[in-house]
């Protein structure tokens, strides 16, 4: 039912089939996931760090010869759109559209419908409102008298070049207090998003800009969607801040957001490392400069959540300070996070005076490229020597540096890492390794005792995968091994009949289907039941090939489902093997299995309504409802009938 809503809801928007097969078949599954993930080639797949659960060994797995991917550590999988729609947070007609722009493909849809407007989601709305915030702010910077004097005045002074403030959107908001404000609802934007993006704020005197005066810096997701901004103030009262930053919303979350992720993240992949600075012309003069896969952190100290949006594109980091040594200090606890989890940190001190900023601008882009290369240091010597710094001779001093090093190189998750910095820090510091170790041991002793307090973490949901294949009712591992033959071998020959004096083969899924509609049978999981009544109707199409036509499912549940059967090694001798020991493969077999199978699934099915039919007659009786007791009865006997049938044919079998 869930994926005939979603089929209706994309036809209605008039994304015909044709179209949609275009974005399937354009959609390279290896490209699309490159974009996010960092691959590495493993035989014909590919594997990665999984970007839907947090994980510190790769099992994500991308098989571009069948168009899917995998995670065999939360389950995740699916197609292309599947990969966006999952990713990106986007509904199955966004992921399409986001596909088709990447391939060049056109769409034509006809205008929205008041009633279709009115469906769209708040985070589409808001979304729409950040997009046309950016093209007015970008309006006023070069078409305004007070934007090019002020706005690109201070741009220019900073030495940002025309092809800058056009990669990365700059713009200008005006000093009146109501400017985007008002020409925002007098063209047609609602009152509710422009608050709720924070680009407005209303009081109980009306309704005015948040960034009044202000340089606007916008603020992208990984797919190029505007979620917030950062706004440069004009003014020179004291009082008012330098920079201001959109607040929280459906669309932005800050400690999930790094500033530039979006223009950056196909160079991190490429250079295998990341480059983080602190704020947002930070990493305009590196790109500027060429040095491209360059984030920032916005003026935030580092949060879990970009911690692991970088992991998702590279494990190797180099953090990038100027000489504000109280700064540096004040940043090390986010530089611990990264070490925990399994980031290669590198860290680069510039001269005093200098930050990221003025020392790009004031540099070739080989110069910068050459000072990053020859004077960047691993985390754990960059620190001992900035806080040996301020211990001097003081023994204890000395002794609490020790105990903070010893702390961060506990976070190392890597044994063999661990021992490398505890060699290096025993040298430096003048310790025997073996009290560094035993300091070591302590410290994480104790973190994993308070982490099993806490309890067991819960499982992941698979959200379609193997648990609901699973467990979702008592017949689901008979019925996974039914759904498994439709996809793999649904097309297959199994065996030949002659009707009417002619001679035909019956495919797989044929006799499958056949054999489930005789004793009027559907399948009890939903997910296998969708897939069921989907086959029924298109397996006589000629064009009809099962794992395409279901791997390109809209219904995120089914796709999963399929790329999970598509990707995993399953012997089904060892759900079977009460039966014989094969050494024949399944497909060989097939003739012998399925009929074997069927009727093992019947004969559970027929238990299950038994009892039902014995629970309910017990109910009827204690209640005193007589005529119905009666009717269950009839029914409880045409079900002992069936269950003689399959027992003589089950006997037959050697089932039992």
């Amino acid at each position: 039912m869930e994926s005939i809503l979603l089929i209706k809801h994309y036809l209605c928007l008039m994304i015909d089939q044709a179209t949609i097969q275009k974005i399937f078949d354009a959609a390279d599954i290896l490209e699309v996931v490159s974009d996010f993930v960092n691959l590495k080639k493993r035989g014909v797949n590919y594997l990665g760090l999984c970007p839907f659960h947090n994980e510190k060994t790769g099992s994500f797995t991308v098989s571009p010869a069948k168009g899917i991917y995998k995670c065999f550590g939360c389950g995740k999988g699916g197609n292309a759109v599947n990969f966006i729609m999952e990713h990106e947070q986007l509904s199955y007609v966004e992921a399409l559209k986001y596909l088709a722009a990447k391939y060049h493909i056109p769409i034509e849809e006809k205008e929205l419908t008041e009633e279709q407007k009115k469906e769209k989601t708040e985070r589409e709305s808001m979304l729409v409102v950040t997009a046309y915030a950016q093209e007015y702010f970008k309006y006023q910077l070069h078409h305004t008298d007070e934007g090019r004097s002020v706005g690109l005045g201070y741009l220019k002074q900073r030495g940002i070049s025309d092809e800058m403030i056009e990669k990365f959107g700059l713009g200008y908001n005006p000093e009146d207090w109501g400017a985007f404000s008002n020409t925002a609802i007098g063209k047609g934007y609602k009152k509710e998003f422009l608050v709720k993006t924070g680009l407005s704020i209303e009081n109980e005197r009306g309704i005015f800009d948040r960034f009044r005066a202000r340089v606007m810096f916008p603020v992208l997701d990984l797919a190029g969607k505007v979620i917030a901004f950062g706004g440069r103030t004009m003014s020179t009262d004291k009082k008012v801040s330098k920079y201001l930053n959109s607040p929280e919303s459906e669309i932005y979350h800050k400690s999930k957001t790094l500033y530039g992720i979006y223009f950056a993240k196909k160079s991190i992949v490429q250079q295998d490392r990341c480059i983080l600075v602190e704020g947002y012309t930070d990493v305009i003069s590196f790109h500027a400069k060429g040095i491209e896969n360059v984030v920032a952190s916005s003026g935030t100290s580092l949060t879990i959540e970009q911690i692991r949006l970088i992991r998702r594109l590279t494990p190797n980091v180099t953090i990038i300070y100027d000489g504000d040594a109280a700064g540096i200090k004040a940043s090390l606890r986010g530089i611990d996070l990264v070490l925990e989890e399994g980031l290669n940190v590198r860290v680069l001190l510039l001269p005093d005076g200098e930050d990221p900023d003025s020392f790009a601008r004031s540099h070739s882009s080989r110069e910068l490229t050459e000072y990053i290369a020859h004077n960047e240091t691993d985390f754990i010597s960059f620190k001992t020597k900035l806080l040996l710094g301020s211990a001097g001779d003081d023994p204890v001093e000395k002794a609490r540096l020790i105990s903070d090093i010893v702390r961060s190189i506990s976070k190392i998750p890597d044994n063999i890492t661990r021992s490398v910095y505890v060699r290096e820090t025993a040298h430096q510091l003048e310790v025997e390794e073996r009290i560094l170790y035993t300091e070591i041991a302590k410290i994480r002793k104790k973190g994993e005792e308070e982490a099993g307090k806490k309890g067991v973490q819960q499982e992941p949901d698979l959200n379609g995968g193997e648990k609901m294949m699973r467990s979702v009712t008592p017949c689901d591992l008979e019925e996974t091994v039914l759904i498994r033959y439709l996809i793999l071998y649904g097309t297959n020959d199994l065996y030949e009949e002659k009707v009417n004096g002619i001679e035909r083969m019956v495919s797989v899924g044929e006799f499958i289907i056949r054999e489930l509609a005789e004793d009027d049978l559907e399948l009890l999981n939903p997910v296998f039941n969708t897939i069921q009544n989907e086959y029924k109707r298109e397996y006589q199409s000629g064009t009809f090939i099962p794992a395409r036509h279901f791997i390109a499912h809209p219904d995120l549940k089914v796709s999963t489902i399929v790329a999970t059967i598509l990707s995993e090694p399953y012997e089904l001798s060892k759900i079977w093997n009460r039966m014989e020991s094969f050494i024949q493969t399944e497909q060989m077999k097939l003739i012998e299995l399925l009929p074997k199978i069927l009727d093992n699934y019947k004969m559970r099915r027929i238990e299950m309504l038994a009892r039902e039919a014995d629970n309910r007659i017990l109910e009827l009786q204690n209640s005193g409802d007589l005529s119905q007791v009666l009717e269950w009865i009839k029914r409880k006997n045409a079900i002992n009938t069936i269950r003689r049938k399959l027992n003589d044919k089950l006997g037959r079998t050697g089932i039992h």
